[in-house]
């Protein structure tokens, strides 16, 4: 049995509103759900991307820690968005830039190449293509 693809991301922001305008720009597309869980425990904002994917943002109710990501703790260290090619990875950096989002560029390694950036609770994120794409 092969093991299932993600289906959903899920993070949680500090500022719902601030976040859900952040990624409505970068994804140039708003969230196609914005609701209350069912129990009441958290309230979700989910944007729907190209595949089938779904990439969420929570708040949970004000029980937050109110820290800032940091990835050399425990749990999440970035979020990957995969580029089709080196050319879709320089059109992604590009919007980056338009938009005034922060990053270094694309980095090449034999893995890949990628584009590496922050959201406003700097939660990591990154543009990859695959090598030889």
């Amino acid at each position: 049995m092969a093991f299932p693809g993600l289906q959903h991301v899920a993070i949680t922001v500090s500022d719902l509103e601030r976040s859900t305008a952040w990624y409505t720009a970068l994804f140039g597309a708003g969230p196609v759900l914005d609701e209350d869980e069912e129990g009441g425990r958290f309230h979700h904002t989910v944007f729907a991307l190209d595949g089938g994917m779904l990439f969420g943002l929570h708040t949970h109710q004000g029980r937050e820690s109110g820290e800032t990501f940091d990835e050399q703790r425990t749990g999440l260290d970035h979020v990957g968005f995969a580029c089709a090619s080196h050319a879709e990875l320089e059109r992604w950096a590009q919007k980056l830039t338009d938009l005034g989002i922060a990053h270094e560029g694309v980095k090449k390694a034999h893995y890949g190449s990628g584009v590496s950036f922050r959201d406003p609770d700097n939660i990591a994120l990154e543009f990859f293509a695959a090598p030889g794409s």
